[in-house]
């Protein structure tokens, strides 16, 4: 829920009628303006506090599994503390109960946590400062403050995770406050302290204290500050160098009165811990944490859920996509207790991926977060369950799709935040998202503008391998959709995908990029080799997978061309290049003859908003073998208002078919007046 500053403060404060209800600090409840007094009952409270946060109606016998260690009548005490709940809230109807679940309607009142939950959810960077100020005012003590219930495990997990969660959000809010405020503001210097202690191993909070403390003169209490700074990072054996060589930087430059947030000196990259050969530069970065295997709450480490992290990891790191903090790294600070989102700050990470694995019998159920650390915002949630008759075999299906899952997140993210920067103010990473946004967009205007930020990304960076790859596919589409003249666009989408393999030959998208390069020039036993390379160098890689379909359904196995098709469809959903997987599955379809089949799968290609006009050409020839002449000259006509003259000739020379499916796609033609 969105609420206004003013009326989040006088709810709080109690000065306006309705239901206010402050999980932070001691729970409190005020109604009408008057402070409702609570029962002594913690299991009340602890009840109260759960069903006011849950999203969705719960099961009464997990409330009694979550707060009573198997008494004599849990449900009796459940319906107990569900008629005190009603008398609290002074409205029977707000509790509802239907099928054995319970739920609160809270609706119309105000809750502090879900307040700050719905900000962070929509990104407390977005936030203006008088919206922030009030977030940060709502903090006023930990989440539950002193309630804690011996022997309900569950229960305190649970209150563990959302203090973890909310500091979290807490220390976002500090640290964009702190970055907004005008330097001279009295309130800057309080913010840092409070990051600090909700973030005490954050370099950047240090470095923010130090940027203050030297805008003042007070060089001598940055000093004292570094060195017991340092001796805090030494203890918990974390790098200090970062902040180091910020205070150098900082000493250096001439004192200017710039806005504290606004700092000229920034923290240097995490290191990628998986990906010892990378050359350093600014990507995004990620740290996988791991799994918490929920069968073995209080056992020691280990098994199904550490093997399943280690595997995500892994498969992570060999898209060579963004950086991945290796596995020895993240056990080390999860067997030291550090939740996961103090974890991310520690090591200076964009995104933090966490999660848990329940085995039972007749199930496996995976749960998964993926956090951008900055501004504790859940970019993406899922559970997967799966009734296995291998459970292993389960966990590499969900992992695959968690893998390509988070790829696609955070590539969004970072090209949704790259699209709202000046084009000037790019760095190289930001300008390859930046270029991949107009990609996608599939006219001849956006793939030159995305051609002009993949070179400005090379400029800035020679030895970025995907902006390479990037820039040979803008060649590719000029030579494949006729934008420029065939032969020379082949060979520059050649060039470029050479210069990809020569800076990263294990970089999947270098061997994508000549795969397709390859394709163009007629090569296609060499353009195979190097599609398999890539999916071999990367099997979560799902753009090697259609281009493999993409190659097989004209002139290859068409088999495996649909294969390889629907392999691309489940371990990325919503790709941009969906139109591109649909159309091939098409394709190869049709030459096995099910043109009922390829003429759905077509129209499924065509219907995507981005697909561009070769696609409606493959709907109206699989349309026309399949009989539905109607529908197909439809797309005939869409054809021709962009392309008055088009024909079967046309068709047949965008691809590289075998002679007789070549024959089976001309006799659609003529069906249908494109002969």
């Amino acid at each position: 829920m969105e609420t206004h500053v003013e009326s989040t403060r006088s709810s709080l404060d109690g000065g306006t009628a309705g239901l206010s209800v402050r999980l932070f600090g001691p729970l409190t409840v005020v109604r009408d303006g008057a402070t409702v007094q609570l029962p002594a009952s913690r299991k009340l409270r602890a009840l109260f506090a759960y069903l006011a946060l849950a999203p969705h109606p719960v099961g009464r016998s997990r409330l009694c599994e979550l707060l009573w260690d198997v008494p004599n009548d849990p449900r009796g005490e459940l319906r107990w503390c569900l008629s005190k709940l009603r008398g609290i809230l002074d409205d029977p109807a707000r509790v509802e109960t239907s099928d054995d679940t319970v739920a609160l309607d809270l609706g119309g009142s105000f809750v502090d946590a879900i307040d700050i939950a719905s900000a962070a959810a929509k990104g407390v960077e977005t936030l203006d400062l008088e919206r922030l100020q009030a977030l940060s005012e709502q903090f006023a003590g930990d989440f539950l403050e002193g309630l804690e219930i011996d022997r309900s495990p569950y229960f305190m997990s649970w209150v563990t995770a959302q203090r973890r969660r909310f500091s979290s959000c807490h220390a976002a809010i500090l640290e964009h406050l702190v970055n907004n405020l005008p330097a001279g503001s009295g309130r800057v210097s309080a913010h840092i302290e409070k990051w600090l202690a909700q973030a005490p191993f954050d370099g950047r909070a240090h470095v923010a204290l130090l940027e203050n403390l030297a805008r003042r003169g007070q060089i001598g209490a940055c000093e004292d500050h570094l060195a017991a700074a340092a001796l805090l990072f030494q203890s918990e054996d974390l790098d200090f160098a970062p902040v180091r060589d910020a205070w150098r930087a900082i000493k250096e430059r001439p004192s200017v009165a710039t806005p504290c947030a606004r700092s000229m000196v920034a923290l240097t990259p995490p290191v990628a811990l998986a990906e010892p050969d990378a050359v350093p530069l600014r990507r995004a970065s990620l740290a996988v944490m791991p799994f918490v295997e929920e069968a073995g709450i209080g056992l020691p480490r280990g098994g199904l859920a550490d093997g399943f992290t280690h595997d995500i990891i892994t498969r992570l790191a060999k898209l060579r996509d963004f950086f991945v903090i290796a596995r020895g790294s993240v056990f080390a600070l999860a067997e030291r207790n550090i939740a996961p989102e103090d974890a991310g700050r520690r090591l200076n990470v964009d995104y933090v991926a966490t999660g848990t694995v329940r085995s039972q019998p007749g199930r496996v159920v995976v749960s998964i977060e993926l956090v951008e650390v900055r501004t504790a915002r859940i970019v993406w949630a899922e559970t997967f369950e799966r009734r296995p008759d291998d459970v292993f075999a389960v966990l590499d299906e969900i992992g695959n799709a968690i893998v390509s899952s988070i790829s696609n997140e955070i590539e969004t993210v970072e090209r949704n935040r790259a699209m709202l920067k000046a084009p000037n103010s790019l760095n190289a990473w930001e300008a390859y998202h930046r270029g991949l946004w107009h990609m996608y967009r599939f006219t001849r205007t956006e793939n030159e503008q995305a051609r002009h930020f993949f070179d400005m990304a090379l400029k800035l960076d020679p030895t970025f391998a995907r902006a390479y790859a990037g820039l040979s596919f803008t060649h590719w589409q000029s030579a494949f959709q006729r934008w420029g003249d065939r032969d020379q666009e082949s060979a520059l989408a050649f060039e470029a995908a050479g210069q990809s393999l020569l800076v990263d030959d294990h970089n999947p998208a270098a061997h994508w990029a000549m795969g397709r390069a390859l394709w163009l020039r007629g090569e296609q036993d060499g353009s195979l080799i190097e599609l398999e390379r890539a999916v071999d160098l990367s099997p979560n890689f799902a753009l090697g997978h259609y281009a493999l379909s993409f190659v097989h359904s004209q002139s290859g196995d068409p088999k495996s061309a649909i294969g390889s098709s629907d392999h691309s469809r489940h371990l990325s959903p919503f790709d941009p290049l969906l139109f591109g997987m649909l159309g091939s599955r098409a394709m190869a379809l049709a030459r096995l003859g099910q043109f009922d089949e390829a003429a759905e799968w077509a129209l499924k290609a065509a219907a995507r908003p981005n697909a561009h006009v070769i696609i409606l050409a493959i709907a109206a020839h699989c349309l026309a073998l399949a009989g539905r002449q109607d529908e197909a000259r439809n797309f005939a006509a869409a054809l021709r208002k962009t392309h008055p003259s088009y024909c079967a000739d046309d068709f047949i020379g965008t691809f590289r078919f075998e002679p007789d499916a070549e024959a089976l796609f001309r006799q659609g033609a003529r069906r249908i007046g494109l002969g």
